[in-house]
């Protein structure tokens, strides 16, 4: 009775300018479970690739006429980009070390010395499906972090705007809406989202890193960092320009900061 092997879902792209291996090998792999999609050249391997996403896995020959292996995965790496990712494995005849060195340098995952024992050849074949296979998950949880992250900093800011609203305290004061003392919001500082400009007057009166993290339920560290987003995106030099921008002439800080 013959039992099917489950197809991967990985397809393997072997390239060699020797038909007669490209063909074995295919054979081969695919017995195994494997999708191979066979070219002769550097330059069909690349067109194979740019024409099926679903290849995963690169078997090639280190030494062919038109461009070395090395070559061909550096110029497949440039076409997949950081979205799609890939393993290779590079194949050689002539076991020279500095080569070698030099294809692990530019990606490749492993190598094996011609004539290749198979069985050997269908681990490593495994061991970089399971490799990449991880990668591609983390990749995508990654994203799905950083798409909850986004989200819920969208949140907070919407809900800080609307506490804003609700204290009749926006973001952009209008001339004339300003707080008695306090002066008209320069127009520079409109850019800013509501929390950055809370550090930004908080700042202005004179309160410290660490104050303004306590105040706010927040670490210095990320005062620090609104801090600097602030002086980036009003074009301020320092915490001193930052404040004299927003505090009243009459104010102490104000004085403090020009009697030196």
């Amino acid at each position: 009775m013959i039992v099917n092997k489950p197809v991967s879902e990985v397809k393997v792209l072997v390239v060699d300018d020797q038909p007669v291996i490209v063909e074995e090998l295919c054979e081969f792999l695919e017995s195994e479970g494997y999708r191979c999609v066979p070219a002769h050249s550097t330059s069909q391997g690349i067109d194979c690739f740019k024409a099926d996403e679903t290849i995963g896995l690169i078997l090639c020959d280190l030494h062919m006429p038109e461009r070395d292996g090395i070559e061909l995965v550096r110029t497949l790496k440039q076409i997949a980009g950081p979205q799609r990712m890939f393993e290779a494995i590079m194949l050689t005849g002539r076991a020279d070390k500095q080569d070698v060195i030099r294809a692990l340098r530019e990606g490749f995952a492993d190598y094996y010395q011609k004539p290749m024992d198979l069985e050997e050849l269908l681990e490593g074949v495994r061991r970089q499906e399971a490799a990449l296979l991880e990668r591609r998950r983390n990749f995508r949880e990654l994203g799905s972090l950083n798409q909850r992250l986004q989200e819920l900093a969208e949140s907070i800011d919407d809900l800080y705007q609307d506490l804003e609203k609700a204290r009749g305290q926006g973001a952009h004061r209008r001339a004339g809406d300003s707080e008695e003392g306090e002066p008209e919001l320069p127009a520079a500082f409109e850019k800013l989202s509501p929390r950055q400009l809370e550090v930004a007057r908080l700042v202005s009166k004179g309160k410290t890193n660490y104050q303004i993290a306590c105040e706010l339920g927040i670490t210095e560290n990320t005062v620090k960092l609104y801090v600097s987003q602030v002086l980036r995106l009003t074009h301020m030099h320092n915490r001193t320009q930052l404040a004299l921008a927003l505090t009243p002439r009459s104010s102490p800080v104000h004085q403090r900061f020009t009697t030196h």
